[in-house]
């Protein structure tokens, strides 16, 4: 077969546990991305190390959109049955998934800071936050404030809400440090101690009613400094007893009003990459907002490490390349990963390639590979063989200079997405219908062996193809969930007792109980995975070959100048003999394997060749 052209060979080397390594060029990714094992936290969802800060109906409550708690609303249970209404969920109007949206359960930058022994046990060395910006939805992508990380997310909320009414959030000389800011300073810190990365979640294309330049335009109309900022086509005429405000919203969302895009040069479509830029004044203050998190009090070392940029295709591509430019004068090793998702939705996603020339950023949260490994790997209504497998990726892999292929994020689910073992226990399109909402009898209860013998499978390869991969908090700990808001339950750590889950969720049904527990099995796969990666550079810089793609069968080869490595899937359903020339050792079970490999239906091996 012939040869594939997947060569790229590091100038840098991984010191011990750290990320160290030579400047980075301004058009390259840094030289730490690829040796990235990205765990993804969703901090409201991950631990509670604080009871004490946790929200309360004021804190979350946008009243001009009508987006309050319902009477008697409390904290959730952390252990309880997610399908089972909480007491103040059952005398509401409102379905049981519009009513999610209320419920907290008071996760903390505390809770993230007690578990970093649990992330580097795991092998963890990058940390992807979803926003930590202050706003009062579960998602946080609707801030009130950019430059503040969320009251309820730090010791002191009362406090900390004094301290920013005290600012002018136009001038960035009077903001202060709150303690939540401060909490979050000290888990940079802290992550850095440990020689691990850290990068946060920001959404420069929208933000919350309660921004406090939107709340100044509603107060003042015509009159605010601020109006500009905003896409509004028409302000509210004095003379009249109607209101005639309007504005555009996030894909007409009008509880996330849209920052203005401007100096447009080509038209702007849903899923399609254009050329713009961001209103002057309001860039000027996400600029800020930046270097305050890169740099705070001018110490990039005290910094995060990156950025997470939401909804990136929204925004004009000379916005993002001014970004860019901006983020690497303050620290020339800083990454940047955007979320391009779909062209058209759910056929088509996106070609990362305009985004991934050096200009702009240096990765994206690569599902275009997700997708079809899915289909290969899972029992689908779309399946492919290993051929079109293999061609999938290169077609994908072919669009990207090299060494942004290998930062790439290689995401396979997070918080937009169902969990894996769901998404591999249902057999419909990738995202398509998949929560109870659309379709009923989607399948969230625990999954049947299968499906995790076939996840295993697919997680080999995540953690043996080119690219960093990405971890979903709670995937490592055996959580199953639909699609969004399902995938988002509370982690199921192992020192908690947990109710058992109702498998015929709201159904109206016998109820059928599902155990709920932290699976030590599947943690045990992740983080051998994890250390087989990190232990073997050459998954991270090394090039791949493949060796044979045939109906249900794959192999390929990753080597450099002192290493090979063959990794083997057997999907058939019987066993399989292949033909070794040498002596190699099994990394997934330790033993040495000559002379032939006998693969048992529906498994894998990574086989590294011995001296």
């Amino acid at each position: 077969m012939k040869k594939q052209n997947f060569i790229f060979v590091s100038i840098f080397w991984l010191l011990s546990c750290n990320f160290t390594f030579a400047a980075t060029p301004f058009k390259e990714p840094p030289a730490w991305a690829k040796h990235a094992v990205w765990y993804q936290i969703f901090v409201e969802r991950f631990y509670n190390g604080d009871i004490f800060n946790d929200p309360r109906p004021e804190f979350m409550t946008v009243a001009d959109m009508n987006i309050v708690p319902p009477a008697g609303w409390k904290i959730s249970s952390w252990t309880g049955d997610w399908f089972e209404r909480d007491s103040w969920m059952k005398n509401s109007d409102k379905s049981f998934s519009e009513l999610l949206q209320y419920r907290r359960y008071g996760g903390d930058l505390k809770g993230v800071l007690e578990k970093l022994d649990y992330l580097q046990k795991l092998g963890i060395n990058a940390i992807y936050l979803n926003p930590i910006n202050d706003a009062p939805s579960l998602h946080k992508y609707d801030a009130r404030n950019y430059h503040h990380v969320d009251v309820n997310f730090g010791p002191d909320p009362e406090g900390d809400l004094r301290i920013i009414s005290g600012e002018n959030p136009a001038d960035p000389t009077s903001w202060q440090w709150t303690s939540a800011d401060k909490l979050f300073l000290q888990l940079i810190e802290e992550v850095h101690r440990r020689g691990m990365k850290i990068i946060v979640d920001y959404s420069w294309n929208h933000t919350g009613t309660l921004f406090w330049a939107w709340r100044d335009i509603l107060k003042n109309q015509a009159a605010s400094p601020f109006k500009n900022w905003y896409n509004i086509t028409r302000f509210d005429d004095p003379k009249t007893p109607e209101n005639e405000f309007a504005y555009e919203g996030w894909y007409g969302n009008a509880y996330m009003p849209e920052i203005r895009k401007t100096n447009l040069k080509t038209k702007r479509i849903n899923g399609v990459p254009y050329e713009g830029n961001l209103d002057e004044n309001a860039k000027k203050h996400i600029f800020e907002v930046t270097k305050r998190w890169l740099s705070p009090n001018g110490d990039i070392t005290k910094g995060v490490d990156g950025f997470r940029l939401d909804v990136a295709e929204q925004i004009g591509l000379d916005f993002w390349r001014e970004y860019r430019a901006w983020v690497r004068s303050i620290n020339p090793d800083a990454y940047l990963v955007g979320e391009i998702w779909w062209e058209k939705w759910p056929d088509k996603m996106m070609n990362p390639a305009p985004y991934t020339q050096g200009d702009i950023f240096d990765a994206v949260m690569f599902y275009q590979v997700y997708c079809p490994a899915r289909y290969f790997f899972a029992k689908t209504d779309a399946e492919i063989d290993a051929a079109q497998f293999r061609d999938s990726l290169l077609f994908q892999w072919n669009r990207l200079k090299k060494s942004n292929l290998y930062a790439m994020m290689n995401v396979s689910s997070t918080h937009d997405t169902p969990r894996l073992l769901t998404d591999f226990y249902n057999t419909n399109r990738y995202k398509y219908h998949a929560t109870i909402n659309d379709d009923p009898f989607y399948k969230t209860g625990k999954p049947d062996k299968i499906t995790y013998q076939r996840l295993k499978l697919y997680l080999v390869h995540l953690f043996t193809t080119i690219g960093a991969p990405q971890i979903w908090n709670g995937e490592e700990m055996g959580m199953w969930g639909a699609d969004d808001p399902y995938c988002r339950k509370p982690l199921w750590w192992k020192e908690f007792n947990f109710h058992p889950e109702n498998r015929n969720n709201i159904l109206p049904l016998k109820a059928v109980y599902d155990p709920v527990k932290f699976d030590s099995e599947q943690f045990e796969f992740y983080k051998k995975l994890v250390a087989i990666r990190n232990n073997n550079s050459v998954f991270s810089d090394g090039e791949l070959e493949f060796v044979l793609a045939r109906n249900k069968t794959l192999v390929y080869k990753r080597f450099d100048m002192t290493t090979e490595i063959l990794v083997f899937f057997n999907l058939e359903d019987k066993k399989q003999i292949f033909s070794l020339n040498g002596q190699y050792v099994d990394l997934l079970t330790g033993k040495k394997v000559e002379n032939k490999l006998i693969l048992s239906s529906l498994s894998a091996s990574i086989l590294k060749k011995l001296n």
